[in-house]
């Protein structure tokens, strides 16, 4: 009972003191060794965990801590010291195989756990120096990312596709939606965004300003690298000394060690891991990275201080690389998704192009003036002409009524003018006045059918000049369709060339 209270207490004590750490680390990181109540904590990894991380802030040798914590449980281990030296803008100092133990493997099928997205984006920012981030995209290349035109297209040219009118259709634009035209030109549009996109992703990024050193040792004498046996069992070659030169083995260097006793080292194969580097060991030697400001590392450092799992949902890998290569993500996230996604990128780039190079159809229906009328390279089709021109004398010149009452004025005008001549001069009039009267509705009627046959030759002459230039506006189409696919062959090259660039690591 007295055993199982203190161990509560020491465990309280631990976790108080991990708090307080995290807090440390990321204001001005800095961490001090754990209170020496918290050892006892039975099956604890954090405790030996964290005094590991103050040795190796301070510059001392921690091998003895590092392998117990790494006994108890390696992978936990590994990864709080990846991210606890991120944060406190110390990740030069990690050891290339803690980040292979951290990290893990990555699989399309399975969610990117809370702790790989967070080395993620450490090493993304920078946090590890150049051969951190070639650790991450060499495990991004593992995985064959599924190629959705559609899906990568919307995230990195987001929004519906315009309508685009050709200078060629800007007289019809009637003809600019109809789909067979509207869809290479479409393309084309797309594809120079998704060009200017790429580009912006890999162009060179600013850098992170290192902070300034807290490290107690002056810039001629670097402070010793764990790297040289942190998680190595006893015999290990561990001399290292403040004040010397850095041993091999820190995520920049590769592992030249010798030791003779049995090996415990966190995820360590044969070699070194992914994309070490020589010569680097040290924050004198290289700028160490500023403190980290991102969230999820935090989170990820909290969960792993609580002894539980992050909360939040989990991603596929495909959806946060969907999500990185986003107009305004963050532009070094967004560059090693556009090198992950290279091979979907290029599908749909490829597609686009060869939408773009899509050849005219050799006719089209185009509304003139209300009608259908089928377009064909060597003219208006005669078929849909002459039924539109039916129409036209249909709607503009309706067939009117026989003038029956006019004819029957100028009859009765003619009886009257005859019976007058005989009878009086009075009747006369009258016949003169009934034939004037029924002149007049003829007139009338004449001059209402030369208007609806003036409205029709109109009506007609409009439709041709409509139809002959719509007929002009396709050659130019096809002459423009010829530049476009060429433009667009140039712009698959460049966004190919641009993806061949990958990021910048350095």
């Amino acid at each position: 009972m007295t055993m199982d209270l203190s161990t509560s207490i020491a465990n309280s004590e631990l976790h108080r003191y991990a708090e307080a750490l995290l807090v440390h680390l990321t204001a001005d990181g800095s961490a001090s060794e754990p209170p020496p109540g918290t050892a006892d904590v039975p099956g604890c990894w954090l405790a030996p965990a964290a005094q590991a991380l103050a040795l190796i802030l301070s510059g001392e040798e921690a091998l003895e801590p590092l392998s117990r914590a790494a006994q108890l449980n390696e992978e936990r281990t590994a990864l709080f010291l990846c991210l606890a030296l991120a944060v406190s803008g110390h990740g030069d100092r990690i050891h290339a195989s803690w980040l292979g133990t951290a990290f893990g493997e990555l699989s399309a099928d399975r969610p990117v756990t809370a702790g790989q997205r967070a080395l993620w984006l450490a090493a993304a920012r920078g946090a590890y120096g150049p051969a951190g981030k070639i650790f991450v995209l060499r495990k991004l290349d593992t995985v064959a990312i599924p190629a959705q035109d559609e899906l990568w297209l919307k995230a990195l040219v987001p929004g519906e596709p315009p309508v685009v009118v050709p200078p060629s259709l800007v007289d019809f634009p009637d003809l600019a939606v109809i789909p067979e035209l509207a869809a290479p030109a479409q393309a084309a549009e797309r594809l120079t965004r998704l060009r200017h996109r790429c580009l912006e992703i890999t162009s060179p990024q600013p850098t992170f300003t290192p902070l300034p050193s807290t490290s107690p040792y002056p810039t001629e004498h670097p402070p010793p690298t764990p790297g040289t046996g942190p998680f190595t069992g006893p015999g290990t070659a561990s001399s290292t000394r403040p004040g010397t030169t850095p041993a091999a083995g820190s995520v920049g260097g590769p592992d030249t060690r010798t030791g003779t006793g049995p090996s415990t080292t966190l995820g360590a194969g044969p070699g070194p891991a992914p994309g070490t580097r020589s010569g680097h060991g040290s924050a004198s030697q290289q700028p160490r990275s500023r403190a980290w400001p991102e969230a999820e590392p935090l989170a990820v450092l909290r969960a792993l201080i609580r002894q539980d799992e992050p909360s939040g949902p989990l991603s596929s890998l495909s959806g946060h690389l969907l999500e990185d290569v986003r107009p305004g993500a963050d532009p070094h996230l967004a560059a090693i998704a556009l090198h992950a996604a290279a091979p979907a990128v290029k599908a749909a780039a490829e597609h686009l192009a060869e939408e773009t190079g899509a050849h005219p159809p050799e006719s089209v229906a185009m509304p003139i003036l209300g009608h259908q009328i089928q377009l064909r390279p060597d003219g208006p089709e005669s078929t849909s002409m002459k039924a539109a021109e039916d129409q036209i004398v249909a709607s503009v010149a309706p067939a009117r009524p026989t003038p029956f009452a006019a004819y029957a004025l100028l009859i009765l005008g003619v009886l009257l003018l005859g019976t007058g001549v005989v009878l009086s001069p009075f009747v006369c009039l009258a016949g003169l006045a009934v034939v004037a009267w029924g002149g007049r509705q003829m007139l009338q009627e004449r001059s209402r059918q030369r208007a609806d046959l003036a409205r029709v030759s109109s009506r007609v002459a409009e439709l041709h000049e409509l139809a002959g230039g719509a007929v002009w506006a396709l050659h130019a189409y096809a002459r423009e369709a010829t530049h476009r696919s060429e433009t667009a062959e140039a712009e698959l090259a460049e966004i190919v060339r641009l993806l061949r660039r990958g990021p910048r690591a350095a």
